[in-house]
């Protein structure tokens, strides 16, 4: 069954409305998975990230709510920004305005994972507040299965500090 969060998630994304929104972006839902198998039922919930001023998407947030092994690799958040919007702390305000979304769904804190050579996804992660957990080998396998690195760097985001 589901909560009454997902039911307006999904209610947002079928009127293509913003479900939070700042002065430089809106967040409009996309997706909504209840059950992946592959991430031991895990729920994802994907947003299109919408440039305020243009309208056009300019990337995407993914919430992954559950843990499982590969989890500890892509962490709970996932985001990019596509280049002709990178530059404007689209991923900081993206996570941000996702922050109540995040406390709704039970989440104290979360994880947010990035390569170890992405700089400026460790910087939205160091403005956000987030602390370096561990930098960590992520096995052959989840490599190739979810295309990614070879490291990982482990971010924790409390959100009751």
């Amino acid at each position: 069954m589901k909560t009454a969060l997902e039911r307006e998630f999904i209610a947002c994304g079928r009127g293509a409305r913003p479900m939070y929104a700042d002065d430089a972006i809106q967040l409009i839902p996309r997706a909504y998975y209840a059950n992946i198998p592959h991430l031991s039922n895990a729920k994802c919930l994907i947003f299109d990230i919408i440039d305020a001023e243009s309208g056009n998407v300019a990337g995407e947030l993914a919430i992954r709510v559950g843990d499982s092994p590969c989890m500890f690799y892509l962490g709970h958040i996932g985001y990019h920004i596509d280049p002709p919007y990178r530059g404007n702390h689209g991923a900081f305000r993206a996570c941000s305005l996702a922050r109540p979304l995040l406390k709704s769904l039970g989440f104290g804190s979360v994880v947010i994972t990035t390569d170890v050579d992405n700089t400026p996804s460790i910087r939205t992660c160091e403005h956000l507040g987030c602390t370096l957990e561990s930098v960590v080998d992520v096995p052959g396998a989840l490599q190739i299965e979810y295309e990614l690195s070879t490291r990982k760097r482990r971010y924790i985001w409390l959100l009751n500090p």
